[in-house]
C-alpha cells in the first residue's frame, strides 16, 4: 500500500512520513519541564524537585514523546531548550501559574463566607467601592471579589452572586431591582469655571472644551449620553465646542472634569458625592436631561437564599435609597421590587 503524503497524494517508496499525536498532551510532566527549562540542567532541577536524575530525564522523555519533537538538546554539563521547548515553556509557565493563584485562592477562601458582584467598571470605581468600607465595617466576616467589566456575564453559568447591570428597562433584566435611574448634568471643576467667563446659556459652551466617551455612538441606547443630544434639546443643534476630549470610561470622563480639563455631562448618581462635597459644580442645574437608563439588581435564583448575598443585597438597596435621595430620583417607583 502506498503510503500517503501530507496533501493526500502518494509519497515516495521508502520515505517515512512522522505520524504526529493529536490528543491533547497529559498535564503531568509540565513541572518538571519548566525545571529543567528554568535551571537548563537535570540534576539542579532534580534537586529543586526532590526527584532522582534519573527520573527527570524519564520524564522529559516521555513528554518529548507525547509532544513529538524534542524539547531540549542534551549537552554534556548541561541542556539547551530547543525551538520548540522554547514556545512551550512561554505557554506553560503563565498557564501554570495561573492555575496556582487560582489554586491558592481556593485554598484561602474554603470555609469562608464570601460574595462575588459583577459590574460595570464606572460603576464599580465611582459609586460601589467608595461605599464598600461600611459593608465591609458592618460585616466583617464576608470577602468580596468585584469582577468589574463591560462584557456581560451570564449569571447562569458565571461563578457570581449578584450583578448590577446598566440598562433600559426590557427582558435583559426582567425580575431585577430597580435600584436608580439618572440624570445627566453638565459638570466642571470650580477651578476651571473661575477661570472661564460665565456660562449661563448652552451658548456659552462655544468657547469651552466638551468632554464625551469615545464609542457612545456604538448602540442606539448609549447615545442618550450625548453632548449632540443634550444641545438639540437646549435649541443648540449646530453648536461646536472650541474641542472636543474623549475618553473611554464614565470614570474617566470625570475624573477629567475633576482635573479642569474641560465640561462633563455626567450621569447625576456616580457625580452625587463629588457635587456633595464641592469637588464638581453643576452648571445651569435647571438644564438636567433626563436618561431612560436606569441601574438594576438582579440576583440569580441560586445565591438568592444564601445569607452573605441576602445581607449584601440589603446593604446595597440601602445605600441606592440614599442615592435616590440624594438625585431627587423621587420615591421607589412600583417597579422597584419586580418589573412589570
Amino acid at each position: 500500500m502506498d503510503t500517503l503524503g501530507p496533501d493526500g497524494s502518494a509519497a515516495p517508496a521508502g520515505s517515512a512520513i512522522p505520524r504526529l499525536r493529536t490528543r491533547p498532551v497529559g498535564a503531568g510532566h509540565w513541572r518538571t519541564f519548566l525545571a529543567v527549562a528554568r535551571h537548563l540542567n537535570f540534576r539542579a532541577a532534580a534537586d529543586e524537585l526532590a526527584l532522582t536524575q534519573s527520573a527527570i530525564s524519564r520524564q522529559i522523555q516521555a513528554l518529548e514523546d507525547e509532544v513529538g519533537v524534542p524539547l531540549f538538546l542534551r549537552h554534556t554539563r548541561a541542556v539547551e531548550l530547543t525551538s520548540a521547548g522554547a514556545q512551550l515553556q512561554r505557554a506553560v509557565g503563565p498557564a501554570l501559574e495561573r492555575i496556582d493563584l487560582a489554586v491558592r485562592q481556593v485554598r484561602h477562601s474554603a470555609g469562608r463566607r464570601s460574595v462575588t458582584i459583577t459590574t460595570l467598571a464606572s460603576f464599580a470605581s465611582m459609586w460601589l467601592i467608595p461605599r464598600m468600607e461600611d459593608f465591609q465595617r458592618k460585616h466583617p466576616g464576608i470577602d468580596l471579589r468585584i469582577d468589574a467589566s463591560d462584557a456581560t456575564v451570564d449569571l447562569e453559568t458565571a461563578d457570581v452572586d449578584l450583578a448590577v447591570r446598566y440598562k433600559l428597562p426590557g427582558p435583559s433584566v426582567q425580575g431585577g431591582q430597580r435600584l436608580f435611574g439618572e440624570q445627566l448634568a453638565v459638570v466642571a471643576s470650580p477651578w476651571l469655571l473661575r477661570n472661564t467667563p460665565p456660562l449661563r446659556t448652552p451658548q456659552d459652551l462655544a468657547h469651552c472644551t466638551l468632554i464625551e466617551a469615545g464609542d457612545v455612538y456604538r448602540s442606539a441606547h448609549l447615545q442618550w449620553l450625548t453632548w449632540r443630544r443634550w444641545l438639540d434639546t437646549q435649541g443648540c443643534p449646530k453648536l461646536e465646542p472650541a474641542r472636543w476630549l474623549y475618553f473611554n470610561y464614565a470614570h474617566q470622563i470625570v475624573q477629567a472634569a475633576l482635573a479642569g480639563q474641560g465640561l462633563a455631562l455626567a450621569r447625576m448618581p456616580l457625580i452625587a458625592d463629588a457635587l456633595a462635597a464641592g469637588d464638581l459644580v453643576e452648571v445651569m442645574p435647571g438644564r438636567r436631561l433626563d436618561s431612560p437608563l436606569a441601574y438594576w439588581l438582579l440576583v440569580p435564583p441560586r445565591s438568592s437564599g444564601q445569607p452573605e448575598v441576602q445581607a449584601f443585597e440589603a446593604w446595597l438597596l440601602h445605600e441606592a435609597r440614599r442615592t435616590r435621595e440624594a438625585i431627587g430620583d423621587g420615591p421607589d417607583p412600583d417597579t422597584l421590587d419586580q418589573l412589570d
